[in-house]
């Protein structure tokens, strides 16, 4: 009787798994803490769009800054922070580019060496009132240790792109481009659905070439993360609407798009001990407004895990893992005010330790 009636508690509860699959996949998903969240850099202009990585033993920060404001001006510039501890940053790098608005720099290291990539829009020498996807650019800057940085350069192959993540491959670059479907000339229109987004690739990540198209129609922001099997995972913005999951094998020609059931501004995707991390901005409908949140991916859905202090223009995170149990990440936010009661723009940084299961 005993027997039965444990054959038939486990039965029951098989049966609510699989009646319940995210309920399993809760319960196998980490807790995680955030602790020490601290304004990192703020200098009066408008800071925004992270990135993080670790080379040679020291730990890199890249946003962009700009006096005028988020939006598109020659003004801008990127700034790279390094750190030996990531306690204390300083600057070691700050550049621009001529008559463009440089913005969205992330790193990339590839053939030993650190490079940072920057989508650009054509301004002239003021700030424009209309601009043309088909006039971006991408530019990178690039070290052999982390100290002296060789100047801008144009990155071939990118002439009416606008370039944002990229990711390493046996022995070859990858890197998202965002381009008007077949370069329609409609006098600067903005048609977010008739665009796409290309893979493209490099051998030396200074000439890039079209590999494969990805996203067909809303194309945008994209982040590439390869697998141990070579697979390619990524995670696509689609404008407004909800973001997409898309993934492709080897030799990376074909994709298979899923939904997810938000969207994601700024997408990040990265592995933290064996597990999908993805984090953007999140916005729902009704909701508090735009905040910088992380997930864990777990079947093509998002189980959030940490909502970061933010609001406003906010998001586009790094992360750098330091251990299998904890990381730091970067984010920009406009929920603060100076002493004056101006709303600034300014980089956080907080800590993230996956909680030890009871």
């Amino acid at each position: 009787m005993v027997l039965k009636q444990v054959v038939i508690a486990l039965f029951l509860t098989a049966s609510l798994c699989v009646a319940n699959p995210d309920a399993r996949a809760e319960d196998a998903a980490p807790k995680v803490q955030v602790t020490n969240v601290r304004r990192l850099f703020h200098n009066g202009e408008h800071n925004a769009f992270t990135d993080m990585c670790q080379f040679q033993g020291r730990y890199y920060l890249t946003f962009r800054s700009c006096p005028d404001g988020h939006m598109v001006h020659p003004t801008a510039s990127i700034i790279v922070l390094a750190s030996d501890d990531t306690k204390t940053w300083e600057p070691v790098h700050r550049f621009r580019v001529a008559k463009r608005d440089t913005r969205d720099p992330h790193f990339l290291i590839f053939k030993e060496k650190l490079f940072i990539y920057t989508g650009t829009w054509y301004c002239g020498e003021t700030s424009p009132k209309s601009y043309d996807m088909n006039q971006q650019l991408g530019y990178a800057v690039w070290s052999e240790d982390g100290k002296t940085w060789h100047e801008p350069k144009l990155l071939e192959g990118t002439y009416g792109h606008y370039i944002w993540r990229a990711a390493t491959h046996d022995g070859k670059a990858y890197l998202c481009g965002r381009r008007k479907t077949g370069f329609e000339e409609d006098g600067g229109k903005r048609n977010r659905q008739a665009t796409e987004s290309a893979m493209l690739v490099s051998d030396d990540g200074l000439a890039w070439k079209t590999h494969s198209l990805f996203q067909e129609e809303w194309g945008d922001e994209t982040a590439f993360l390869f697998k141990k099997n070579g697979d390619i995972l990524a995670v696509s913005r689609c404008s407004s609407n909800p973001a997409e999951v898309c993934k492709s094998s080897a030799p990376y020609t074909e994709w298979k798009r899923t939904k997810l059931d938000r969207y994601i501004g700024g997408p990040l995707v990265v592995n933290w001990a064996g597990r999908d991390v993805v984090a953007g901005r999140k916005f729902i409908r009704g909701g508090p407004g735009p905040k910088t949140s992380f997930y864990w991916l777990i079947d093509n859905k998002l189980q959030e895990f940490a909502e970061l202090p933010s609001g406003g223009d906010n998001s586009y995170p790094g992360f750098l893992q330091l251990s299998p149990t904890k990381a730091i990440v970067s984010w920009y936010s406009s929920h603060e005010k100076d002493a004056g009661g101006k709303t600034i723009t300014a980089i956080y940084m907080a800590d993230l330790e996956i909680a030890e299961s009871k």
